[in-house]
Order: structure tokens, then sequence, then C-alpha cells
């Protein structure tokens, strides 16, 4: 940090009694990702501020301060000194996570206070989607004022153009004209964010592509006004716009990452229903307490971790366990925030809010595997600090030897000096790397593959081992209608007694047999009595008939001979499918089955990577029985079953050791 600055390298003593806050800056102009590592150190050199978390997916950093020495508006003061504009919020401090805002807290904007999770990340996406569309704009703009300067210059005459100049104007004042605005409006994120790392003392992408347009611009101006040379207008031009299409390309990749987290945040809901005084009050959810009796209805989502209290219901908790079925929730059950109500009703205590919760958890670890750069970008970036020195080095090199050794005039050791330096600044080493990023990320979503950073992206030249989740990703994941077994009459007969017997539940498995049967166009009717049977299944009458759907058991209990259906429901087991005798009248009628069902494109995917020599390995929540049947139905490696979200990184770890 230079002397200019250095008002700004106050004591950093904390007093006696600190009042530690949290301050969440979202920063409108740093153009490329190499300003964020002199950013955040000049952040932690501001006065009272103690900690700091940059995520430059989102151009949003996080401040730890002492509120008895300095505020968000002497922060943003600091910042906006330091030539960035920024836009600085006070945020409630996470219990859990220092120096970072608590989930419900980040919800607080001066604009919407009650606005979800999503609406706090769509404002800091905001900033970053506003950035691109300027580098869009700054790009088409400069591509139309430069193109007429590559189709004039002696590169069109080579391709056999020869286009008389309009106006009667020559051709340095042609190109002065059109490369002027091209080097001062369209290249003004380079240079102003050359000229930030210059004042504190850095060096980095934007300085050598800064050097390369200026270099080339102030000999042509020079050679325009001053003195009789070759003009390098076009090479200025057409650099600072190439240079706005790969940070463009960079920006929009970068930004876009940040989509991923705000799926993540649209699974809480923004408001609560909460018990407070007898009375059943909505608010919103940063003002949820551990200890609140919170109402969850049918349809909702659980709004905070908690255990439950009253009612009971079936909640859909695959997002966090992987498993399918949505799982039975009565009295001392634990539910998860994020995790989705059937279509019952219950209430329970809020044992965790904020960012506490597993969902929380989940976000802030998927943030900071975004907050990260690709080796071969960092290698870019501190050989670039050193590259500048290079280039300048050789155009001072090749003006001595021309002029000294070689006799040349100086105008000619000067033409000689700009076009090394022009040639020398590796300016590709800030586009390749967003470059092949964006190209390989851009392939990968359309495939549907997601990386989470670019690390992940450049590991995947040594993969010899890929991970499957099972829900969802092998499976369709959720339960489907899959085997009908009839016993003295046809499949549709049974599938009606079955169907119709079990549209008042509200157990999944029920709704998958209710669902399959009106897919195959069976026709329906209402049961005249309806009753569930804890741990066996249901009864019902149908049409006048008694209809019994269920376990063994329940058959046992109502004397239902089974013959030969006890051996086809153990083949139905070993395929992972969850089969239910039916009974009509006391007399067995058949066996209906459902199951999370394989999607086809899984089995293609497996055949194609065995094909190539890859290892496949099934990593997932579900339970062994479940795991192992789908994995021998695809012909997979390995499997890894009964795994918790907390856990699979781990499991992962040990599998990256055996290679």
């Amino acid at each position: 940090m230079n002397s200019e600055h250095g008002h700004l390298n106050k004591s950093r003593q904390v007093s006696a009694n600190p009042s530690p806050k949290v301050a969440e800056i979202a920063i409108r102009n740093a153009y490329d990702a190499s300003e964020y590592a002199c950013l955040e150190r000049c952040l932690r050199e501001l006065a009272g501020v103690t900690d700091v978390h940059l995520d430059p997916t989102r151009g949003v950093a996080h401040l730890s301060y002492d509120a008895s020495q300095t505020s968000p508006e002497k922060i943003q003061s600091d910042v906006e000194r330091l030539g960035y504009s920024c836009d600085c919020q006070p945020r409630e401090g996470s219990p859990s996570h220092a120096g970072h805002p608590s989930v419900g807290a980040e919800r607080e904007t001066k604009h919407d206070t009650h606005a979800g999770p999503a609406a706090d990340h769509d404002a800091h996406a905001g900033h970053g989607e506003a950035m691109a569309r300027d580098l869009l704009r700054r790009f088409i703009v400069s591509l139309i004022l430069s193109l007429p300067l590559f189709l004039f210059s002696h590169v069109g005459a080579l391709l056999g153009l020869h286009l008389a100049l309009p106006f009667g104007l020559s051709m340095p004042w042609f190109e002065f004209l059109l490369a002027t605005p091209v080097v001062w409006w369209g290249g003004y994120p380079f240079i102003s964010a050359a000229w930030r790392a210059l004042r504190q003392g850095e060096v980095n992408m934007m300085t050598l592509i800064a050097l390369g347009i200026l270099v080339s611009y102030f000999y042509s101006l020079a050679a325009t006004f001053l003195f009789e040379g070759e003009v390098f207008y076009e090479a200025a031009a057409m650099l600072t716009t190439f240079s706005l299409a790969g940070h463009w390309l960079e920006m929009r990749s970068r930004f876009a990452t940040g989509r991923a987290v705000e799926a993540l945040l649209q699974l809480a809901p923004a408001t609560a229903r909460v018990k407070r005084g007898g009375k059943e009050v909505e608010i919103p959810l940063e003002q949820v307490a551990v200890g609140d009796e919170i109402v969850v209805r049918p349809g909702d989502r659980v709004p905070v971790d908690g255990e439950v209290m009253s009612g009971s219901s079936y909640v859909d908790e695959s997002m966090i366990t992987g498993e399918p079925v949505p799982v039975a929730k009565t009295t001392g059950a634990e539910v998860v925030g994020g995790t989705v109500n059937q279509t019952g009703a219950f209430n329970f205590k809020a044992t965790a809010v904020g960012a506490d919760t597993a969902l929380a958890r989940i976000v802030q670890m998927v943030q900071n595997a975004q907050a990260s750069k690709a080796p071969a970008q960092r290698l870019a970036d501190t050989a670039g600090k050193y590259l500048v020195f290079v280039a300048i080095g050789s155009g001072l090199v090749a003006f001595l030897l021309w002029y000294f050794i070689g006799g040349a005039g100086f105008l000619f050791a000067l033409t000689a000096a700009v076009s090394t330096v022009v040639i020398a600044c590796p300016d590709a080493l800030a586009l390749a790397t967003p470059t092949a990023i964006t190209v390989g990320v851009g392939k990968g979503a359309r495939e549907g593959v997601l990386f989470k950073n670019a690390t992940a992206l450049e590991a995947t030249a040594a993969i010899d081992t890929v991970i499957f989740d099972k829900t969802g990703t092998l499976t369709a994941g959720k339960p489907a209608l899959t085997d009908v077994i009839p016993v003295g009459m046809s499949e549709n007969e049974l599938l009606r007694f079955a169907a119709s017997a079990d549209q008042p539940s509200q157990h999944p498995l029920a709704e998958a047999i209710v669902a399959g049967a009106r897919k195959r166009g069976v026709e329906l009717v209402t049961p005249q009595e309806f009753d569930s049977i804890p741990g066996h299944g249901i009864q019902a009458r149908v049409d006048g008939r008694r209809v019994h759907i269920g376990n063994a058991r329940l058959m046992m209990r109502e004397g239902v001979k089974l013959d030969n259906l006890e051996a086809k429901v153990s083949e139905l087991a070993k395929d992972a499918k969850t089969a239910m005798y039916v009974a009509v009248d006391g007399r067995a009628a058949g066996v209906v089955a459902v199951a999370d069902v394989i999607r086809e494109s899984a089995r293609q995917a497996i055949r194609f990577l065995h094909d190539a020599g890859v290892r496949t390995v099934m990593l997932t929540g579900d339970n062994r029985h479940t795991a192992d049947s789908v994995a021998r139905q695809l012909g997979m490696d390995t499997v890894i079953a009964e795994v918790l979200p907390e856990d699979k990184a781990n499991e992962v770890k040990k599998l990256q050791a055996e290679a």
C-alpha cells in the first residue's frame, strides 16, 4: 500500500468491549477477477475492519468491523476513495459463521424488508449482470468502429480490399477518429482498472491490456500530430475489442455461477406462520427465533429446522437425504428447513434458525466453493505481474539495439520498440483462461453437467472415476407405478380396485398407484368406506366389495392366502421395488409395485463411460438394498450408500486418495 492511501492504515485495535458488526459491499466496477486479490488486501487495511470475506462470483464482500471505529458509510467512502463504485449496507452477523451475515439478515434490504432469499441474491446478481451488459455494449460499439479500421488498413489490402477513404481523410486521421472512442470509451474498464492497480503499487492483467492499448494509441497519436511514422490505431482498437469480448465472456460465466446458490436459497420460504400469544401470525423468516412454535400446512416448505410438537404428515426430504419417498413425521420427529410438506399438517418447535440451519450450511459450502480460481488462472495472474516488465524491457532493448547498434534513425527505432511492446505484451493470458473456462462450463451446462468451480473444470482432463448421486440423477426422483400382477382378474380390474381404494390416502406410495392407474386410462370411483391401518396398509369398500392393500402382516391378519405371490414380491424387492398385496373380499387379487424408476439416459451414460474406461461409482443417501439394486441394473462398479450430505465430501476424498 503506497503512501497515497496511508490515511487508510489506521489503528485496528479493538476496544475493551467490542461490538462486532457485519457490512455487505456490492462492488460495481471490478471488471476483472484479478482485481479482487488487490481489493481484498485494501479492504483489510481499512480502519476498524477486522475481517474480510470476498466472493468474486457475486462481486460481494462481507466485512466484520468495530462499530466504535467505523461505520458502513465510512467504509463505503473509503472504498470509493480507492476507485471502486459500491453499495455498502449493514447486516446482522451470523452467530455461527463469523464475518458473514446470517441468512435471515441478508433478506433485510432497504427496498423490501420482507424479501425472500432469492430476492436478496437477485440484488447481488443484479449489479454483476449490469456490469456484464455494460461490457457487452462497449464490445458491440467497439466492434462496429473497429471493423472499418481493419478493412481500410494494410491487412484489408492484403485481403484484396482497396477501398477509398471517405470524406477525403488521410489514413492517420481516419484511424484516429475511429480508434479514439474505442480506446477511451470502450477501453475505459481496462484503463481505469490499471490506474487503480498503479495507485496501489500493483500490476495485474488489466495493466497488461491497458499497456498494450495505450502504447499503440499514444505512439500513433504522436505519429499523427508530431512526426511522420507508421500508426498502430487499428492494433489499439482491435486489442480493446477482443479484450472486451474475452472479459464479457468471463464476467458472464463468473456471475452465472451464483445461480446455483440462488436455486438453493429459493428452497427456503420468505415467511413463516408462528404461534405467539395464542394466535397464529405470519412473520418474515428472519424474525423466527429458536423455541418458536411454527405451523406447517399442506404444500408448505418447512421454514427452519425443528422438532414436531403435534400433528402428522409426510415430508419430501430428497434435497437432504436423497430418498425419493417422502418421510412420515409425527410428534418428536426432526424436520429440516427447505424440505416440502405433503398433504398433512403439523406444528413444530424451531431448534435452528438463520445461518445455523442445514440449508444455510449447504448454501455456505456452495458459496465457498464458488469463491475459487483455476490453478492455470492463478499461474497466469502471477506470470502477468512479471511479463509486463518483460514486455517493457523488450521494447527498450529493441530501441537500444536498432538506434545504437543497428544505426537506424530515432523514429524507426521508436517504431520497432512500440511494435515489440505490443507483440511481447502477453494479452492472451488475460483472455485464454477465461475463454476456455467459459466454453467448458457452457458445454457442460448444455450436457447437464454443473462444475462447482474452475479448478474442477481443469481437473477433468485426468478423470478416471465418475461419481453419481442416485435420486433424480440415475433415477426419476419420485415413486411411480411399475408392476401390476393380477390373480383371477385383469390388470385393469386390479388397478381399479387398488387405485380407487387408495384415493383418500395421503401416503406417497398410494398417490403413485392412483397416478399410475389414471395414466393407464383406468376409470376410478370414490370408495364408500376408507380406513388407514398404521404399519399394515389400508382397507376400503369399492363398489360394495371389501378391499385391503398392504403388507404381508395385513394379509395374515385378514386371513388371506397368498399362495405364490410371496415369491413374486421377493423378486420385486430385489429390484428395489416396493410391492403391496391387494385382496378383494378376503381373497388375494394380486400385487402392485412402485419404485423410483431408472432413467434411460442413465443407462446410456454408464455404458458410454465404461466404453471409455472410466470407473462408475454411486454415492447416495438412499438405503443399501435400493442402491445395490439400481447399481446392479445399471452395471455400476461401486456403490456407497446411506451417506449423509455433510459426509459425501469425505467419501469423495477417500475415492480421490485411492486414485
